[in-house]
């Protein structure tokens, strides 16, 4: 019959599989950052030549798209290696699920940078498409960090998305000011929206932030210099206050591009940083696991010495009462471990589990109200500010009246 050891050294086979998958993860993570970077510089590049009225920027944002389609193509070429047997991939069918999407946003790329070469399209609207491309692929990150089942892994993915959410909104800012500041002037209404991105940025950052370690929390501190901070500072207090006339400097939109790509470049950096952390974790935790395989091994081959002596009348190895110690406390080990690993998880997924509920609450006023995303997500805001409570329990509370919506 099979020991307990046996089963020891199963689950540390399953675990080494488990983060070897992790590990592949990892680098699709970092790809789809390297992509979202690239696009997230085509929006506001985008931006600026429509705000502008096709005078400007051209040439800056035909370089760009060489960008954007290398980063995407490298990408491609990642989700073609991959494994695509639902079995093997945990997760996998709402991981394949949100690839699938992506890859039908790709496809769908060059006719809307054709709309914007030919100004067929506002800049709200190219943003809109954008901001649902890099979504997709910031989706395909959420299902990574859902899907992990190490604490230590969990918590640099959770802190990794957040942070690439986070610069996601910094991206839109940087787009829509600089489509408010080339077009010389500021709708009455759009003020409270560039503050809406600012404070999403924040709240972002913030999370990203709890899960990090020091070195990354020093990192960030260091990224932005405070003249670049400063003049960022400046150029919101110019573009958020309304003038009775609505009127902006166009002259800035290039010192407001300039600014505010040198903030994403450094928090890039950052991310580059947490990327090649969760690598290096994903290494080191496979190494751990595969010593401790190894020692399982050479346990159950002691026994399976032991046994065959035994049985042929050889001289049994005296291994006394420590290895039978020595398996008890693996066992032992082995619970312990457990458990504190379901504990973490619990206390990691918990940020990721109040998304999926925001998520879910927006997309059942999208479909009861018929409202955009982004409406939702303001109804949603709005409502949690005028009741003086928490996002996370307008949103609980929504879903808990669906069938009344």
């Amino acid at each position: 019959m099979k020991s307990g050891l046996h089963f020891l050294i199963a689950a540390r086979e399953c675990e080494i599989g488990d983060l070897e998958q992790l590990a592949l993860t990892g680098e699709l993570v970092g790809l789809i950052g390297q992509l979202v970077h690239a696009l997230q510089r085509e929006r506001g590049l985008s931006n600026l030549f429509l705000g502008s009225r096709g005078t400007r920027f051209a040439q800056a944002r035909d370089q760009q798209l060489l960008q954007c389609d290398a980063a995407a193509l490298e990408l491609r070429r990642h989700f073609d290696a991959m494994d695509t047997q639902g079995t093997a991939v945990r997760n996998g069918a709402r991981l394949f699920g949100r690839i699938a999407t992506v890859l039908q946003a790709l496809d769908a790329l060059p006719a809307l940078r054709q709309e914007i070469a030919v100004q067929t399209v506002t800049p709200p609207a190219a943003t809109a498409a954008f901001v649902r491309l890099v979504a997709g692929l910031l989706q395909v990150v959420f299902e990574a960090a859902d899907s992990a089942t190490d604490p230590q892994i969990s918590r640099a993915l959770v802190a990794l998305f957040n942070f690439m959410q986070g610069k996601e909104f910094a991206g839109q800012e940087r787009a829509f000011g600089g489509a408010c500041f080339a077009e010389g002037h500021l709708e009455s209404g759009r003020a409270q929206q560039w503050l809406e991105l600012i404070e999403s940025q924040e709240r972002c950052f913030r999370i990203a932030l709890d899960f990090s370690d020091a070195a990354i929390q020093a990192a960030w501190r260091g990224a932005v210099d405070t003249r670049t901070q400063a003049e960022l500072e400046r150029l919101r207090r110019i573009g958020c206050t309304l003038r009775a006339d609505g009127l902006l400097d166009p002259e800035l939109a290039q010192v407001w591009y300039d600014c505010c790509t040198q903030r994403i470049d450094a928090m890039r950096a950052v991310e580059e940083l947490l990327a090649a952390q969760l690598l290096q974790l994903c290494a080191s935790r496979i190494a751990k696991a595969r010593d401790e395989l190894r020692n399982h091994e050479a346990i159950r081959d002691a026994l399976v010495r032991t046994a065959s002596a035994a049985d042929t009348g050889e001289p049994v190895p005296n291994y006394g009462p420590h290895l039978e110690r020595s398996i008890i406390d693996l066992v032992q080990e082995q619970a312990r471990r457990l458990q504190q690993m379901a504990d973490e998880l619990d206390t990691v997924r918990a940020s990721l589990n109040e998304r999926k509920i925001i998520e879910r609450a927006k997309g059942l006023l999208m479909a009861t109200r018929k409202l955009s995303e982004a409406d939702a997500h303001k109804m949603l805001r709005q409502t949690a500010m005028n009741q003086n409570r928490k996002l996370l329990d307008v949103a609980q509370s929504v879903l808990a009246l669906s069938d009344y919506l």
